[in-house]
């Protein structure tokens, strides 16, 4: 199985209508992003910009519909095509979501939450095991947002993700918005969730905004928007995470609204500065706090 890691520096999700201001800038020295799905076409514009984005960064690429905690088997197709795309540009990364997308063959085009119990644990190790021998590499699970919670769940989401990465050998990745979108929407601490988060296995952050609504009776209703940027409360648990695990590659999310290159460019300064921090040992909580 093939093993490695993005560099620790600060990416983006790549628009294309990014790609002309990306190769006049020449200085972006971080990563970019991409949805896997985006790419199972054979050729064209795509794989074009693509291709020679690659010759000069570091690339993750993000699935979006491989359904990880579905019901119903993976689609052989979709990890065949998943397989064909990482063999064409051996990212540093590929990741999905706990969540399932799909039923009855189905696409339901959202990320929909799952029960934490064994009976699911075990159909997310399966599936996890399936995909990482299809691909022929280690893959990132990431923390979803969430609206609802499941009155079976007996076991918590860190405990769950932290069973899944230690039988499969998979990785992690936090999306730490995702942790604070579920966490006030549920009324819990955002913090005691990262406390119990396995820090150890992630191998990607991400950082994104949100929207806020009215929930029922009034309360504060977060949703997973990615269509602002990256809220204050946000890049403090971000920080207060760097201080625990030191420098870790970290993406910038932006699929809606999405603003001009330097725009984006200077959001990904920001977590670069906060990694550079971290590289050289200092608080960077406090820097945030400052």
């Amino acid at each position: 199985m093939i093993l490695t890691t993005l560099p620790a520096t600060a990416g983006v999700g790549f628009k294309p209508e990014h790609f002309g201001d990306v190769l006049a800038d020449g200085g972006f020295g971080g990563f970019f992003e991409v949805h896997a799905e985006n790419y199972m076409g054979a050729g064209g514009p795509p794989h074009a910009q693509l291709t020679r984005l690659r010759q000069d960064h570091a690339l993750s690429i993000h699935g979006v519909g491989l359904s990880i905690g579905g019901a119903g088997p993976l689609d052989c197709a979709h990890l065949a095509r998943l397989r064909s795309l990482c063999d064409r540009y051996a990212p540093e990364s590929f990741s999905e979501h706990l969540a399932w997308s799909t039923h009855d063959g189905v696409f339901l085009n959202d990320l929909l939450p799952l029960p934490y119990t064994a009976e699911t644990l075990a159909q997310v190790i399966a599936h996890v095991d399936e995909t990482q021998s299809a691909l022929g590499r280690r893959m990132l699970l990431e923390n979803p947002a969430t609206y609802v919670l499941f009155a079976e769940s007996d076991i918590p989401e860190t405990e769950f993700l932290a069973e899944v990465a230690r039988r499969t050998g998979c990785g992690l990745l936090l999306d730490v918005n995702n942790v604070l979108v579920s966490a006030t929407n549920h009324g819990t601490s955002p913090e005691r969730y990262l406390d119990a988060f396995p820090l150890a296995q992630v191998g990607e952050i991400h950082l994104a905004g949100h929207d806020l609504a009215e929930g029922d009776g009034g309360a504060p209703l977060l949703i997973d928007a990615h269509g602002a940027p990256v809220a204050d409360p946000v890049w403090a648990l971000y920080a207060r995470t760097l201080d625990r695990t030191g420098p870790l590659p970290t993406l910038i999310e932006r699929d809606n609204d999405v603003p001009a290159w330097p725009e984006l460019r200077a959001e990904a300064g920001v977590a670069q500065r906060l990694i550079d921090g971290a590289a050289a040992g200092a608080s960077v909580s406090k820097r945030v706090a400052a």
